[in-house]
């Protein structure tokens, strides 16, 4: 072979090189998943769960939400972070599943997929699968927090994509509870992410977009944080796939 033929294969294959350095950069910048919890203080079965997430908020790379329910105040201790509105969601996923009933604990995994949310491996590899097939977050959410507002930009849609909500989960900071009646009586818990408010904010068609949300409306939900979700619609309008996600406010250790 020609020393010129070598120098333009050499050179094709720096080129080939580099775009891909490029693509694992811009898949890097995104999240490689959503997480969403949903979980009780007052379920025994919770605690291993709550624990692994504790983990998945602090990782960096997983947007991690935990939802706490109140169907199991009857068994002798109301959930101090509980509403009805998050078992409302939890409902909500589980019509779009098509299953007809929920549980305690119940990863969702990018809006798709469900399971225990104990199960470090089915939840590690639902990440992991779905990131590979595409049904990862392939739409960029671009954050820039200013002294008076924050900037939310979304990107334009891959081919088959169109429409989704846009959603702000507002969350508390780490918090610990000491649970002093029900099944998890004398234990002390940390609880992160726990979420305090989901708001929509816009609908996205995918073409780029831009919303500006004052930065008061933060402080004044008391909220150490919110993630921006950009959420499908499924089925009779409830919640769908998550293709692009994003956080302000880093978990505190």
């Amino acid at each position: 072979m020609k020393p010129y033929h070598l120098l333009k294969l050499a050179a094709a294959g720096a080129m080939l090189a580099c775009a891909a350095a490029l693509a694992n950069a811009e898949e890097r910048s995104r999240p490689l998943g959503v997480v969403e919890l949903f979980t009780s203080q007052g379920c025994n079965s919770c605690p291993r769960a709550d624990a692994y997430f504790g983990e998945l908020a602090q990782s960096g790379d997983v947007v991690a939400l935990a939802y706490h329910v109140d169907y199991w105040d009857y068994l002798g201790w109301r959930d101090t972070m509980g509403s009805p509105e998050n078992t409302t969601r939890q409902y909500e996923y589980a019509r779009s599943l098509g299953e007809r009933a929920v549980y305690t604990p119940q990863a969702i995994v990018n809006g798709r997929v469900h399971m225990n949310g104990a199960s470090r491996a089915k939840v590690g590899s639902a990440l992991d699968t779905m990131a590979r097939e595409g049904k990862g977050l392939i739409v960029d959410i671009k954050l820039e927090e200013g002294v008076d507002s924050v900037i939310i930009e979304a990107g334009k849609a891959p081919d088959g994509y169109g429409k989704a909500n846009l959603v702000l989960v507002y969350f508390d900071p780490v918090t610990p509870v000491e649970i002093k009646r029900g099944e998890n009586a004398g234990k002390t818990i940390t609880y992160w992410n726990a979420v305090s408010g989901v708001q929509s904010v816009g609908m996205w068609h995918g073409k780029p977009m831009r919303v500006e949300i004052p930065a008061m409306e933060l402080k004044k939900r008391g909220a150490a944080g919110c993630a921006v979700l950009l959420q499908g619609i499924g089925k009779n309008g409830n919640p769908g796939p998550i293709l692009g996600a994003a956080i302000v406010g880093a978990p505190a250790s």
